[in-house]
């Protein structure tokens, strides 16, 4: 098992790096690398609500890697590669990620000696990249981050089981400098139910530390957060009406030799066909009773994402679905860090988490160790690089529909 662990920290870290090009770690690309990158750039041509486009806010000048970030009503974090590009595409059209502005404030006297070597903010020293944007009246700071609960830590050799965690740092400062209302943490995710397909977006209010390696005695290990208050509901109808615009592209190439998902099971004849199988992206949403809002798929209230400090997906045998709604890795310091403000009763967000699922729930009869790594974290792995973007877009999408819910509550 320990050794399976720390496989699974290796494809962590690989998928959290998954699409780095050079441009990504300088503090100032050049021209040539912004003209690289808004060619890669999509244009969705998604047809927004009447006034509730979102509309980018370049600063004029621009601002240097050590200058403090914005003011905003509203703070959206992403993670890796994927998922930049995709909220670039949805939600500053036309700025690609080589022209979002670099931060680096506070990074030697704070941050570089938390990170370990070879850790992508450690080599781009810097914290992240953020970009502005309005949606309705509200002010929106876009954000990726450098760091990342999975790749920073360095452990510590006398107290075993616990780690640096500059990320939780970082999530503190954002909070400060943007004196933001509600934080979003967004991104791809490991399904965990049977019905959750590629691009189903979980929304939920609640986060739990599902720890395993450096972290595994960390004070916060096995603790879940929450974050009582109401998402608004009036867009997501609109929004799950623009996801399914994209849905041909969520459309998996399954081989029945090696059936993935529970749907394929590897001992029937004849396998689902794969047109009765076409994901239809759905929003599934903690504590509502969404078909009554003519929506996606109900979780129990606070259902949380389950944060690891290892790659972690979900089977049909492993019973994820019962403890959590999707698994990823590292919002749950959004949560930790929420607490811990209004413990000592000062200004503290509300947060929200909005994951894609980027690959299924895998199927747990597969052989588990035919070779060095498993069938099932094979899949998990080949899902999250096929499709990694297209999910991501759906998830940025409900991003929006929250955003423009606050939006009708100003």
């Amino acid at each position: 098992m320990i050794d399976d662990i720390r496989i699974r920290k290796e494809l962590a870290r690989e998928i959290l790096s998954s699409g780095i090009e050079d441009a990504d770690y300088e503090m100032f690309p050049t021209e040539e690398q912004k003209q690289a990158g808004e060619a890669l750039m999509a244009d969705l041509g998604i047809q927004w609500p009447e006034g509730l486009a979102p509309v980018p806010q370049p600063i004029v000048p621009a601002p240097g890697p050590n200058k403090a970030l914005p003011k905003a009503d509203v703070v959206v974090i992403t993670w890796t590669v994927d998922e930049l590009m995709a909220l670039c595409d949805v939600l500053t059209p036309k700025i690609n990620r080589d022209k979002w502005y670099r931060y680096a404030r506070f990074y030697e006297e704070k941050y570089d000696a938390q990170i370990r070597k070879g850790a992508p903010a450690k080599t781009a020293r810097r914290l992240g990249s953020y970009m502005p944007t309005k949606i309705g009246d509200l002010d929106v700071l876009c954000m990726k981050s450098e760091l990342h609960m999975n790749q920073d830590g360095i452990e510590d050799p006398n107290n075993p089981g616990n780690a640096t965690l500059p990320v939780k740092t970082f999530f503190a400062q954002i909070i400060e400098e943007t004196g933001a209302t509600h934080i979003i943490t967004t991104g791809t995710a490991g399904g965990v139910y049977t019905e959750q397909d590629l691009g189903d977006v979980v929304i939920t209010r609640g986060a739990k530390f599902k720890v395993q390696k450096e972290f595994k005695n960390a004070p916060f290990a096995g603790k879940t957060f929450t974050d009582d208050w109401e998402i608004p509901t009036a867009h997501f109808k609109k929004a799950e009406e623009l996801m399914q615009v994209f849905k041909d592209r969520l459309e998996p190439a399954y081989t029945p030799a090696f059936p993935p998902t529970a749907y394929y099971k590897p001992n029937e004849k004849t396998l689902v066909p794969i047109s009765s199988r076409q994901p239809i992206p759905a929003i599934w949403l903690d504590g509502a009773d969404v078909p009554k809002l003519g929506i996606g798929k109900k979780m129990p209230k606070f259902h949380p994402i389950l944060t690891t400090d290892f790659f972690e997906f979900g089977t049909s045998t492993n019973g994820l679905e019962k403890t959590g709604a999707a698994c990823e890795m590292g919002d749950a310091v959004l949560g930790l860090v929420v607490q811990e403000l209004r413990d000592a009763q000062k200004p503290a967000p509300n947060w929200v988490v909005v994951r894609n699922c980027s690959d299924p729930q895998i199927n747990g009869e597969l052989v588990e160790k035919p070779s060095k790594i498993s069938q099932q974290a094979l899949w998990a792995v080949y899902y999250y690089k096929g499709y990694g973007y297209w999910t991501s877009v759906m998830s940025a999408i409900s991003c929006w529909a929250i955003i423009a819910g606050i939006n009708d509550q100003e």
